[in-house]
């Protein structure tokens, strides 16, 4: 759970705030800096990122990953195969970077009152998956029966630990991550009502000259 959290909370994040793409692409051979860039600006790819990247879209797949990776069968195979670990791992990281796509390039689609939505209501959805790993009458994953008593725990003590984990640490960077948005909403309005004020003192003091 701690690897999963640092992948969606503080990895992607970084390298969304980090813009890496022109990195990667002096990573690639001239002939392959030219192909990425073509289809970059090719309109299937730009209309399909726009589609992908939708605040909306973005909330909806990095939500469907994290419960549906947390379905007892599917959680079980990443235990049992290295493949599908690294899969899990993988599309945890790649929907996290879609998440917080749209908060770091914030758009007239998501102003800061919709990122603090947008924030607030993925904090509610990961607390209550956290909440029913910890409150569980039983462990939901089998294989953790064998390997949790090598930390002399139980599978039942394990999960709700991995629980504990996703619900109050996580849940806390996220509500930071709401709380700035808050403050920067709250500032953006007291600046727009400044500006506007401003206008009708201009208006005003016209009209009385006149």
């Amino acid at each position: 759970m701690t690897q999963h959290e640092i992948l969606m909370l503080v990895s992607a994040p970084l390298l969304v705030l980090g813009r890496p793409m022109v990195a990667f692409l002096w990573a690639l051979t001239p002939a392959g800096r030219e192909t990425a860039a073509a289809l970059a600006h090719s309109q299937t790819f730009k209309k399909g990122w726009a589609f992908v990247s939708a605040p909306l879209s973005a909330w909806l797949v990095s939500a469907l990953a994290l419960w549906i990776w947390h379905v007892p069968w599917l959680f079980d195979q990443t235990l049992r195969s290295d493949w599908i670990h690294a899969a899990q791992h993988t599309t945890f990281l790649l929907t996290a970077v879609l998440f917080w796509w749209p908060v770091v390039n914030r758009t007239p689609a998501l102003g800061y009152g919709g990122a603090l939505v947008y924030v607030f209501t993925t904090i509610l959805h990961t607390s209550v998956l956290g909440a029913l790993l910890t409150f569980a009458p039983k462990a939901w994953y089998s294989p953790y029966v064998v390997t949790a008593p090598a930390w002399h725990l139980t599978a039942l003590e394990d999960q709700q630990i991995g629980g504990l984990i996703m619900w109050i640490p996580a849940g806390t960077l996220l509500l930071i991550v709401a709380l700035a948005l808050l403050v920067r909403w709250m500032n953006e309005s007291q600046t727009r009502w400044q500006y506007t004020r401003m206008a009708e003192l201009g208006r005003l003091s016209q009209g009385g000259v006149e």
